[in-house]
């Protein structure tokens, strides 16, 4: 009996690795030469359009929306973020980020705004100084974009000047979520009531402490649509929880993300996510948070109600799991998203070997990045049956693969789009990308 248990218990989790075939990624030009890294800022809307945020470094030169239309094979620019904001002209930083996904309800695109201008002061990023003549960037604004009239609104700024880092939506309620940075405030706007409530600090002083009021902040909200409940973690691994009916936050009490497949992280110090979760959806048939752990690459699934955190799988690349080790990108990545039929798709690092040695990358500045030296991989795992596929490293025509990928959207056939960073004629853009299927099942 017992070699049935363990029997049951390995073939619970379906481990695909096949040969690892080429995917050839398709590059695309939006027209924005400036374009730069950008973080979530994308989505598929219910009319099949691929929407997506180009972000920009500099302090006189805002973030651009765009849509590819895959039944037309053309991008639209759609428009100038800053000047969605009625800030045009202002001479204030500008608009230079969104670093959240999509959230679609009822025709319009809801999604958020975050500076992109800053300055390194004392080893750390902060909001950036204005250049002489300019003011201080004002905050970032909770953005409305109605993909039939093609118009943009701006529903509340965050207060302090801060940008808004993470956002999530209650479609069913109305309720927009975000939280700013460095800071980390929790804000709340109503739609309905044009309200905006700030919840205060959650996380110490978030990025923008020093020592042990140090914080990295979470990146992901998830919204349990049954009661309304917005949960996210912060470094130190515990869970918190919105409060819809009262307005409040609490900790969940009963588990936390303080796992040893995790690895040992200190909160207080930069250059990685500690134990909060990198990505994470809501998933309808289980009443179930999905999410990927950082630079560990767990998977995981947190039920709310016992409460309970369980680790599901490694979903990391395939040369990853065989050199064991973390992601070269130590905050993990954020191409983590639910697809079509219960499929997970994850775009993740894989480590370059050459003559059988591995080549490593030197790493940078308190963001904690890595420079080049891993191959992009497409990492499928169904749901219902725990299988895992490593679909193969990704590269583009001319031999070059993607870097600095941390978006994803999955198009109505299938068709995994991403921004990744791309070098043509000497310069090099953040664009549009697109890997087209059919993947191994």
């Amino acid at each position: 009996m017992w070699r049935l248990i363990v029997l049951m218990v390995v073939t619970a989790l379906v481990c695909v690795t096949p040969a690892q075939a080429k995917l050839v990624a398709r590059t695309y030009n939006s027209g924005f030469p400036q374009g730069h890294d950008t973080y979530n800022g994308m989505g598929t809307g219910s009319d099949g359009k691929i929407y997506y945020v180009l972000s920009s470094e500099l302090p006189d030169l805002g973030a651009q929306m765009f849509c590819y239309d895959p039944a037309q094979d053309k991008i639209e620019h759609l428009g100038d973020i800053t000047e969605a904001c009625g800030e045009k002209g202002k001479k204030t930083v500008v608009q230079g980020k969104s670093h959240v996904p999509f959230v679609e309800q009822s025709g319009k695109l809801y999604f958020a705004t975050h500076v992109g201008w800053y300055s390194i002061i004392d080893g750390m990023e902060k909001i950036g100084i204005p250049p002489a003549g300019w003011r201080p960037y004002p905050g970032g604004h909770f953005l409305s974009y109605d993909m039939k009239t093609k118009k943009f609104e701006s529903l509340a700024v965050a207060p302090g000047g801060e940008g808004i880092l993470t956002m999530t939506m209650d479609t069913k309620r109305g309720r927009l979520y975000g939280l700013t940075w460095p800071a980390g405030h929790f804000l709340r706007y109503d739609l309905a009531k044009k309200e905006l409530k700030d919840l205060g600090p959650v996380s110490k002083l978030g990025e923008n402490g020093k020592g042990d009021d140090y914080r990295t902040l979470c990146r992901s909200f998830t919204v349990d649509p049954r009661d309304g409940s917005v949960y996210y973690t912060v470094g130190d691994g515990d869970i918190f929880r919105y409060r819809y009916e009262q307005d409040a936050i609490e900790m969940v009490a009963g588990d936390d993300l303080r796992k040893d497949y995790f690895g040992l992280y200190d909160p207080t110090s930069a250059g990685h996510m500690g134990y909060n979760w990198r990505q994470t959806f809501w998933y309808g048939p289980e009443n179930a948070v999905y999410g990927v752990h950082g630079n560990s690459g767990y998977l995981f699934k947190f039920d709310p109600r016992l409460p309970q955190v369980e680790i599901v799988a490694r979903i990391t690349s395939a040369p990853s799991q065989r050199s064991g080790m973390f992601d070269q990108f130590s905050y993990g990545y954020l191409g983590f998203a639910l697809g079509p039929k219960d499929r997970i798709f994850y775009l993740t690092g894989g480590p370059i070997y050459v003559d059988g040695k591995r080549v490593t990358g030197k790493k940078t500045t308190a963001m904690g990045e890595s420079k080049g030296q891993e191959n992009l991989h497409l990492v499928t795992f169904d749901i219902p049956t725990r299988k895992y596929i490593d679909q193969g490293p990704i590269f583009f025509k001319d031999g070059q693969h993607p870097y600095y990928v941390n978006a994803i959207a999955v198009g109505k056939d299938g068709t995994v789009y991403t921004l990744s960073r791309i070098t043509e004629n000497g310069t090099t853009r953040t664009d549009l990308i697109s890997i087209k299927g059919p993947f191994k099942k």
